[in-house]
C-alpha cells in the first residue's frame, strides 16, 4: 500500500521535540508545531497570527533582527542562539536553524531548548574562575584582574592596593573540630571580606587559608589603612552559634601600594606576602 508521506508531514511536524516555525516576511507566525506549548508556553492557536518578535527577549532584537535579515537574503542560519520570554514569564534559551523560502515567501526556524545547556556552560565557566567552597575569585582569575588594574592604574595615574591575609592558626582549628568547621571558618572570613569592600574590588582565596583582595582607584594611603582596620574589626567579630563557642581566630594583613611598593603583579604579591609574614612572625614572637 503506498503511503500518502505529504498527508503526513503535518503529524510528523507535530511529533518532533524541537519546535517548527514557520513565519511570513512581516515577522507574522503562520505555524508553529505542538511542541511550542513545551517551549514558550503557549499553544500554537495563540501564537498563529501574532508577531515573533513579540515573544523574544528584548536584549536579544537587536542580533536576532540581524539573523533575521541574513536568513531572509538566502543565508540559512543554523547556529545562533538566543531568549525567549515563555507565557509565565520566564526566560528560556533557543537554539535556531532557520532558512528562507522565496517561492513560499516565509522563512522556517527550527527552535530547540538548549536553557539546560547555557546554565551547565556558565556553571562551568564560573567553576573554571572561582574557589569551589568559597565561591571567590581564584588564583588564575585574581592574576589576570590584577594585570588588567595595573593597566589601567598606569594608564591614568591612578594607585592601587594589593592586601594579602592570612588565618593564624588555622591549621589548629581542622586538627581540634574537623576538616567541616574549618571549612565554615574559611566561608565565614571570605564573606565578611566581600562585606568590607566595594563591588568594583575583588576578594579571592589563593588557597589554604590564604586570601588577597584587590582595591583599586585607591585615593590616599590613608583609605588602605581604613580598609585594613574595617577587615580587623570584621575579623574579630565572634564566630556565630553553629560554631560552638569556637573563637574567630586572628589574621594577618600585608599590604602593598602601587605604584611605591612595585609597579608589577609579581613584584606587588611578593611585597604584600613578605609584609604579612613579618606580622605573623612579630606577634608569633610577642606570644
Amino acid at each position: 500500500m503506498a503511503v500518502n508521506l505529504q498527508a503526513l508531514s503535518p503529524k510528523l511536524i507535530n511529533l518532533m521535540l524541537d519546535t517548527v516555525f514557520v513565519v511570513d516576511e512581516e515577522n507574522q507566525i503562520v505555524f508553529v508545531s505542538d511542541a511550542c506549548e513545551s517551549l514558550l508556553g503557549y499553544r500554537s492557536s495563540e501564537l498563529i497570527g501574532t508577531l515573533i518578535t513579540r515573544y523574544m527577549h528584548p536584549d536579544d532584537l537587536a542580533a536576532t533582527r540581524a539573523s533575521i535579515v541574513r536568513v531572509m537574503r538566502g543565508q540559512p542560519h543554523i547556529d545562533f542562539r538566543n531568549r525567549y520570554i515563555r507565557k509565565d514569564g520566564s526566560i528560556v534559551h533557543i537554539l535556531w536553524s532557520a532558512r528562507w523560502y522565496a517561492e513560499e515567501r516565509v522563512r522556517i526556524g527550527v527552535a530547540r531548548d538548549v536553557t539546560a545547556l547555557m546554565q551547565a556552560e556558565e556553571e562551568l565557566r564560573f567553576l573554571a574562575h572561582h574557589d569551589p567552597l568559597t565561591k571567590l575569585t581564584n588564583r588564575s582569575l585574581f592574576y589576570d584582574r590584577l594585570a588588567a588594574s595595573l593597566s589601567a592604574a598606569h594608564r591614568h595615574r591612578n594607585s592601587l592596593a594589593l592586601l594579602f591575609l592570612d588565618i593564624d592558626d588555622f591549621k589548629m582549628i581542622n586538627d581540634t573540630h574537623g576538616h567541616a568547621v574549618g571549612d565554615g571558618v574559611l566561608c565565614t572570613v571570605a564573606q565578611r571580606l566581600e562585606d568590607c569592600v566595594r563591588e568594583t574590588d575583588t576578594v579571592a582565596r589563593m588557597g589554604g587559608d590564604e586570601f588577597a583582595i584587590l582595591l583599586t582607584e585607591i585615593q590616599s594611603a590613608d583609605a588602605v589603612v581604613a580598609k585594613v582596620e574595617k577587615i580587623r574589626m570584621a575579623m574579630n567579630e565572634p564566630l556565630g552559634a553553629d560554631f560552638k563557642g569556637i573563637k574567630m581566630p586572628s589574621c594577618s594583613i600585608g599590604v602593598a601600594c602601587y605604584p611605591i611598593d612595585g609597579e608589577d603583579a609579581d613584584t606587588l604579591l611578593s611585597y604584600a606576602d613578605s609584609h604579612m609574614y613579618r606580622i605573623k612572625k612579630r606577634r608569633s614572637a610577642a606570644g
